[in-house]
């Protein structure tokens, strides 16, 4: 999956099978510090792995930093199916009710249109003067510059309380 040029074609490089292995290491160290990460994201009779969907803190330098951000990452099979949305949402439930946790960011490329669609299915919301140049990205590369999308736990709750949502609480 992290080496299919579609599916990495917002990041900066697709991850050889060495960098996908770290990728999985430094997933479950967060977890043991943390106590959150990237879930693994399956469909039961269908996928055993379609990629996976959760929360990382974010520490690179940047005006909004350290966040905690919520981010997925699907296999090309998996995609159109409302999978992301699904399991952003259970996640979102967990970040704000078990991990107790005030603020979600999630961040893309402006070109990422599928990504960006997930964060407002979920709620979550743009202000562009937070845009910005993503300082793990190359100067001068076409992926540098990243939209930011936020949400609250307090919108969060106020949202699902009008939709009268019962996968908000």
């Amino acid at each position: 999956m992290n080496a299919d040029p579609e599916v990495v074609e917002h990041l900066v490089n697709p991850l050889t099978r060495e960098e996908s292995d770290a990728l999985a290491d430094r997933i479950e160290e967060h977890f043991a510090v943390h106590g959150y990460g990237l879930w693994a994201v399956e469909v039961p009779g269908r996928w055993p792995f379609v990629g996976f969907v959760g929360l990382l803190l974010q520490t690179f330098e940047a005006h909004f930093t350290p966040a905690v951000e919520i981010g997925w990452r699907l296999a090309r099979p998996a995609w159109s199916h409302g999978y992301a949305t699904e399991a952003a949402r259970a996640v979102l439930r967990h970040a704000f009710t078990e991990a107790d946790l005030d603020q979600l960011v999630s961040m893309t490329v402006p070109m990422n249109t599928r990504s960006w669609a997930v964060m407002e299915r979920i709620g979550m919301t743009r202000d562009p003067a937070d845009d910005f140049d993503h300082p793990r990205v190359p100067e001068g590369h076409s992926h540098r510059r990243h939209i930011l999308y936020r949400l609250s736990r307090d919108r969060w709750l106020e949202a699902g309380a009008q939709a009268g949502s019962d996968d908000r609480h």
